[in-house]
Formats: C-alpha cells, sequence, structure tokens
C-alpha cells in the first residue's frame, strides 16, 4: 500500500492554514480485567496501514513546509511482558512511509507548539458519527476538547475527504478483498460438506468460522448470519439456535476480514441437499435479478439505479409466483438494496458527491426474497469490482447455480 500517495492526496484537500489529527483510539475496558476488541480507526488506518491503539497521525499544511507526523507508545517492558509487544519507531517508519515518528508523551507539548505560531486557522478531525444516540468515537471527543482548548480556532471534519478517496479501492486492497473471497468459499464449502438435517444452525456457523481461522483470517468480518427455514426472512437473524430440518433452507451471511478488509457473501442451501419445486422457483428469480446486476454494474452507474433493475426483475418473478399483483407491491417480499460499499468496512464509507460508481469501487449484488408465508428467504451475494467498461465479479467462483450446490452436496451425503 502506497499510503504516502493517500496523504499527500489528503494534504491537497485540506484548507491551506489547517493542521489534521487523527487518533487511533483507546482500548475500551468491559471489566476489570477485560477489554473489548480494539478496532482502530479506519481512517487511521487507511493513512498509516497501523491499526494499533494509542498512536496519533498529525499533518501539518499550515508550517512552511508540510510535515507528517507519527506519535506511538513507547514499549514499556511490564506492559509488553503481560499484553505482547508494541510497534517499534523503525517498524511504524516502514510501515508508513512517515520519517518522523515520536514518542505519544510529546504530543501535547508539540501540538502546544504548533498552535503558538497563530497561523492554524482550523483543525481537522475524523468527526464521523453515524447517529446522534450513538456513543461519541474517540476522535469526536478530541475534536469537542480541541474546539474548547483552542478558542477562535475551526474543527473541520476529515471523514468525507477519506470516504470519498477509499470509495475507489487500489490494485492492493482489491487483492486484500479477494484473498477475502477466496477464504469464504473455503468456508462455505465447508458448510456444505456438513449440512444435513438435524444440525443446529451455530454447527453450520462454526464450519464456516473454522476455516476462516485455520487459513489465516483474522476473523469474520460481521457476526455470521445463519437462519434457517423461517429464521432466512430475518435480515439481521444472529441467534443462530435453532435446529436445520428436513425440506428447509439455509440463508448464510458472511464474511471473512483479511489483513484489515472484508467479503460479504451470502448464499442459500437446501438443507437435505436439494431444492424443492418452490424452493428452485424463488431462488431463479433471485438468481436472475443477481445476474441483472452484474450486467448493469459499470462506471456512472449509481446503486440507486441498480436497485430499480433488481426490483424490477423480482417483482416481475413475484407476479409470475402470484404473490403480488402490481411490480409497486415487490417490498412486501424485498425491502433492502440491492448494494452497499466494500472494503475495510463491510458496509463500506460514502459521500453523496460520489454517488456514480467509478473504477475501483467495489460494492456488493444482493437480491433477495423474504416470503414469511413459505418460509422462505432467499438472498444471493457477490461482490462486484467495478472496471474501466463494466465489472468483475470478485466472488464468481463461489457456487450459485442451484444444480451445481446439489451436485456438490450429493458427493457428501451418505449412501
Amino acid at each position: 500500500m502506497n499510503y504516502e500517495v493517500r496523504r499527500q492526496e489528503v494534504f491537497e484537500k485540506m484548507e491551506k492554514k489547517a493542521v489534521l489529527v487523527l487518533f487511533s483510539g483507546i482500548e475500551t475496558h468491559v471489566s476489570n480485567d477485560e477489554y473489548a476488541p480494539f478496532e482502530a480507526n479506519r481512517n487511521f488506518f487507511y493513512l498509516t496501514g497501523l491499526r494499533r491503539d494509542r498512536m496519533i497521525l498529525v499533518m501539518d499544511k499550515a508550517a512552511k513546509e508540510p510535515k507528517t507526523t507519527l506519535y506511538i507508545e513507547e514499549a514499556d517492558p511490564t506492559v509488553v511482558r503481560w499484553t505482547g509487544k508494541k510497534v517499534s519507531v523503525d517498524e511504524a517508519k516502514e510501515i508508513t512511509g512517515i520519517d518522523t515518528v515520536r514518542y505519544i508523551d510529546s504530543f501535547e507539548t508539540d501540538m502546544n507548539r504548533i498552535m503558538r505560531r497563530g497561523d492554524v486557522e482550523s483543525l481537522y478531525f475524523d468527526c464521523f458519527r453515524y447517529q446522534l444516540e450513538d456513543m461519541p468515537d474517540y476522535n469526536v471527543i478530541k475534536a469537542e476538547e480541541y474546539a474548547k482548548k483552542y478558542l477562535g480556532v475551526s474543527i473541520k471534519n476529515l471523514h468525507p475527504i477519506v470516504a470519498e478517496m477509499r470509495m475507489q479501492k487500489d490494485a492492493d486492497e482489491v487483492a486484500l478483498i479477494k484473498e477475502a473471497v477466496r477464504v469464504t468459499d473455503e468456508g462455505l464449502k465447508n458448510v456444505l460438506k456438513n449440512l444435513k438435517p438435524g444440525q443446529k444452525e451455530y454447527q453450520a456457523q462454526a464450519d464456516f468460522e473454522y476455516i476462516v481461522h485455520y487459513l489465516g483470517g483474522e476473523r469474520p468480518s460481521f457476526a455470521t448470519i445463519a437462519g434457517s427455514g423461517i429464521n432466512g426472512t430475518m435480515l439481521h437473524y444472529e441467534t443462530n439456535r435453532d435446529t436445520c430440518k428436513d425440506g428447509d433452507l439455509i440463508l448464510l451471511d458472511l464474511g471473512t476480514k483479511w489483513e484489515g478488509y472484508c467479503s460479504d457473501i451470502t448464499r442459500t442451501y437446501p438443507i437435505n441437499g436439494k431444492y424443492n419445486e418452490r424452493q428452485r422457483q424463488v431462488y431463479d428469480i433471485v438468481l436472475k435479478a443477481n445476474r441483472a446486476v452484474v450486467e448493469a454494474a459499470k462506471p456512472g452507474v449509481t446503486l440507486v439505479e441498480l436497485n430499480d433493475i433488481c426490483k424490477k426483475v423480482l417483482a416481475e418473478g413475484c407476479i409470475e409466483l402470484g404473490l403480488i399483483k402490481e411490480e409497486s407491491e415487490v417490498g412486501k417480499y424485498y425491502m433492502h438494496g440491492v448494494a452497499h460499499h466494500l472494503g475495510i468496512d463491510v458496509h463500506d464509507v460514502t459521500v453523496s458527491s460520489n454517488d456514480k460508481l467509478r473504477p475501483g469501487a467495489v460494492i456488493t449484488d444482493e437480491p433477495g426474497l423474504y416470503i414469511d408465508e413459505w418460509e422462505i428467504g432467499i438472498r444471493i451475494e457477490d461482490d462486484i469490482l467495478i472496471t474501466e467498461d463494466g465489472c468483475e465479479v470478485l466472488s464468481e467462483a463461489i457456487m450459485r447455480e442451484p444444480d451445481e450446490i446439489e451436485t456438490f452436496m450429493s458427493k457428501f451425503k451418505e449412501c
């Protein structure tokens, strides 16, 4: 990854007399001796390649010559003994390409020196907040602190600048997503090898997640959804405690995180190895919509337009099945969008100013139908890279044709 190029682009988009201050974050206690799993600020990771806590990136554009400084924790032998090795100065320089790396205890003194120069008119922080009800991110807390500390200095939001950049992936990022997809494929094959009536949903989940860890994935990229029967009609079902019944389907929405990048795949399988006639009819409609999105995805198209294409195919299919009479009624059985951006986050960042797809965008393609009265929930989700003249389905190798799925499953059924 060329983090220097990314930081230079941020420098170019910042106001002239501005300083960027970006915190990786701190660990959060959940009990006396336990922390919540730590995730570094995604934009900090994007600009540095580092994912540890208690680090700070400072980009000073107000200086005579723009300067970048990285602050890291100095290794305490006692802490290292308990929690493991810290990133060294030399390692930080090599990973980030930043020449000036200092210890974090000098940060406040350095910032006071910068602010005393009198040439800083604005400070950039990552001020992203999904909704007001959420607890503020550590960067938001620090932004509020600095707004009070340095009255008269304007606080700017870094998030839209980096979000627009993150919406297009470079070759290195695409390679990591491809690897996450490959591991996900292997995990799904392991599910199919073991799937049978009487199995618990959590056992299907375990069959997938075992492969993720065995092949070197960091972890699932989100909480695995393994919904059998009626549970497959619930979009974010995560309980995974029910029994997989003969004749039912199981909807598996899952992914792998690989070196900070995510896959997001959904497949719907027959638990006994064979789709019945009604399941097959619904499956074919959803598959047709999935393929229609692939045909339409290209630069200049918006996710709204792709969703309209998807809805039309699904609606026509539902009319043929007698579920609805008019296309406008399809919302009864399809109630989400067909695509979102994918990358460092599963639902990766977006800005409205960049709503038309550009080459390098990675999006999902996930039509679905959720028919409560038939206890059928089917979603087929792939990960797609937008190219110069169309798209590449990064997950094309993951089985989706019903005949192929049935043939594969038949190899592992008891005679």
